[in-house]
């Protein structure tokens, strides 16, 4: 039997399209293994989001070729909507299919075993992948749309990636009753713009319109949204998470810079003051909500004062986690253009501070649950470290505590006895 391995780098919506992707190449008799292991076949779901992405992208496919140098490799993903003249002239590259191309990327696989030199395949129509499982992950991610209509200055992925197109609801909630058979508990619906969900249909519709229904299906205990752009948190989303019995109580905010020069430049349609307004609306409606954020240090004119500024705000919210990343100049982009670049030395500092104050955050935050009964969904792996069981609780609190391994996949309360700096220790109740 024929052997793919399959890399992916990336976003929440790269990892779904590899699971589809798999269980196309499942479906055509191919046998997955790790990437410990020797493949017939490798295909590298590539990201653009960063320089860093972009080169462990080309790592992936150098490793690749080094482990069987006569395997066929197909190179698909965000990376290569720019970038496939740079992409076949790395050995090894057999094939290069874009992101509108992975619905029927193992069929073309088929077509294209005896490919010699690197092909670039016609673009074919926009349609949705689909999957029965999510391999290796205790929740399931679903995508729900793709592209973005947004126009930030930094940002590659929407020129790569396009605008904003929905999925069916009656093919979101066929696939969802479907991971809810094989036994999910808890579904992520992801998209590259999620809140724009809806907004290309004829008859206009937004995610409360699609919450609705996947709230009344069997056996989906749990529902969280993935990350969501601040004008997208309109005040009726807000509540209805607050009032739902299945939304969890979490939201990841994708925020970037909390100082109104930065976020003009960056093209960001709302300020500081929209932020504070947004964040008391939130916590007035969810109780314990968790506020997780995407934050970026270095933006091209970025000063003390600015990220002083950011700073500021962030003491204000108390979020539970920050994501932050350095500033990446994406080719393309307008910001690519802008004067006045951060030194790597200010940004690797302003990373360091950020970091400091995130860890604080995130115990303060944490310290709240200590002798208080949550949920938590029990993953289905251990922790590496302490061979406890761990889950995450439904306000995306990660909690280690004792128990047999029949538990796992289950959704149990426990009880907060302890929080240090890097651990949240729990008792089953």
């Amino acid at each position: 039997m024929k052997t793919v391995c399959l890399l992916t780098l990336g976003c929440k919506v790269n990892q779904y399209e590899t699971q589809a992707i798999g269980e196309q190449f499942n479906r055509l008799g191919l046998q997955e293994v790790g990437s410990r292991e020797r493949a017939d076949l490798y295909v590298i779901n590539t990201c653009t989001v960063t320089l860093s992405a972009d080169r462990k992208s080309r790592q992936l496919i150098r490793a690749a070729h080094r482990k069987n140098p006569a395997a066929l490799i197909v190179v698909t993903g965000c990376y290569t909507e720019m970038n496939s003249a740079e992409l076949k002239k790395i050995a090894g590259v057999n094939l290069i299919l874009n992101n509108s191309q992975k619905p029927m990327l193992g069929r073309i696989v088929q077509e294209q075993l005896s490919v010699q030199p690197p092909a670039i395949v016609k673009d074919q129509p926009f349609d949705s992948l689909s999957i029965n499982n999510f391999k290796d992950h205790t929740r399931a991610f679903v995508k729900i749309q793709d592209g973005c209509n947004n126009n930030c200055s930094y940002c590659k992925v929407r020129i790569v990636r396009g605008r904003s197109r929905s999925r069916r609801l009656e093919d979101i909630i066929s696939e969802i009753n479907r991971l809810a058979r094989a036994g999910f508990k808890e579904i992520v619906l992801v998209g590259i713009h999620l809140g724009a969900y809806g907004g290309d249909f004829k008859k206009k519709t937004n995610l409360i319109d699609l919450i609705e229904p996947i709230e009344n299906i069997v056996g989906i205990e749990q529902l969280r949204l993935s990350s969501v752009d601040p004008l997208d948190l309109i005040p009726a989303l807000i509540k209805k998470i607050g009032i739902s019995k299945k939304i969890c109580p979490h939201l990841h905010i994708a925020l970037q810079n909390g100082d109104d020069y930065i976020l003009r430049k960056m093209n960001r349609c709302y300020r500081v003051k929209d932020i504070k307004k947004l964040v008391r609306n939130i916590r007035r409606h969810i109780k314990d909500v968790a506020l997780t954020l995407d934050i970026m240090v270095g933006f091209p004119g970025e000063k003390e004062s600015n990220f002083a500024n950011t700073l500021g705000l962030l003491e204000e919210i108390k979020p539970a986690r920050i994501h932050i990343f350095p500033y990446s100049k994406r080719p393309g982009t307008l910001a690519a253009g802008f004067k006045n670049v951060v030194s790597p030395q200010e940004i690797r500092e302003r990373y360091q501070r950020l970091r400091e104050f995130a860890v604080r955050s995130s115990f303060i935050y944490r310290s709240q649950f200590i002798n208080r009964k949550i949920k938590v969904l029990v993953e289905t792996k251990r922790d590496r470290k302490t061979g406890l069981l761990c889950g995450y609780s439904q306000n995306y609190i990660r909690v280690l505590f004792e128990g047999r391994d029949g538990l796992k996949n289950s959704i149990l309360p426990v009880k907060i006895v302890d929080v240090t700096i890097d651990k949240t220790i729990g008792k089953v109740v």
